[in-house]
């Protein structure tokens, strides 16, 4: 349902497995992997208002509070972002009630199901056999979450507004075998900032434009997968976030 089946024929995967072999760091870049019309449904569901809380990373801390963020030096700063938070069976909680708000009456009565949050669902989707068993076959590894403790806490939605940030570090991790990032931003205009920029090899940094439906998949462990996201431009982004999925995996 997720997935363009066009995008992952047999010589596809032999395509993509291709670029990761011969490419500094070992990434491949697919484009429409994931039906289009689906992840529109997700969009919607990010731009509402309710559901982001800030979160901050430094070099020598994750999740950082207020406090300690502002006693930080700015170089030690490397996230500044918003994350998503997910969607909880709670009749109080501001996303559950946006997903269900076209129901009709008959569909409020007690026995009744709310309607999925296709964000959610999407999240769940990244972590399930399906997803897993495809990039097993991109990286010729096994893809599983059997010793991860907290699987859903490594797949989620991002947002960058201007005054945001991630700057240059590493996703390598013991066992760490594929980094995902995609990008959900409609209309993007490459005047807008944003790409994706590994280090690359000799001096020769790769930059990725983050276009709606783009896929980059990652071997974090790989030479010259430190990345950093090209700072958004305050002259056209003052009224627009860059939204993007992030998701880790590791083998057995």
């Amino acid at each position: 349902m997720w997935l363009n089946q066009q995008q992952i024929t047999a010589p596809a995967i032999r395509t993509y497995r291709t670029a990761l072999l011969h490419s500094t760091p070992h990434y491949v870049v697919i484009d429409q992997l994931f039906d289009t019309s689906k992840l529109l449904e997700v969009s919607r569901v990010l731009q509402q208002a309710d559901g982001w809380q800030t979160q901050h990373h430094t070099y020598s801390a994750l999740y950082v509070d207020q406090a300690k963020w502002q006693k930080t030096p700015q170089a030690q700063r490397f996230v500044q972002r918003d994350v998503w938070q997910r969607a909880v069976p709670d009749a109080d909680n501001s996303i559950a009630k946006s997903s269900t708000a076209h129901l009709s009456s008959a569909q409020h009565s007690p026995a009744a199901q709310p309607l999925a949050n296709p964000a959610q669902e999407f999240l769940q989707f990244l972590r399930g056999p399906e997803f897993m068993a495809l990039l097993s076959r991109i990286f010729k590894v096994q893809i599983t979450d059997l010793n991860v403790a907290k699987p859903e806490v490594n797949t989620n939605y991002f947002r960058l507004g201007a005054r945001d940030f991630v700057n240059q570090h590493a996703d390598d991790s013991p066992g760490r075998e594929v980094c995902m990032l995609l990008y959900l931003n409609e209309d993007w205009q490459s005047d807008q900032g944003g790409e994706l920029v590994f280090s690359g090899k000799d001096d020769n940094p790769v930059h990725i434009a983050p276009f709606f439906n783009r896929c980059v998949l990652f071997d974090p462990s790989s030479a010259g997968s430190e990345h950093w996201v090209k700072a958004l431009s305050a002259e056209t982004n003052t009224r627009h976030y860059r939204y993007n999925v992030t998701s880790w995996y590791w083998s057995e």
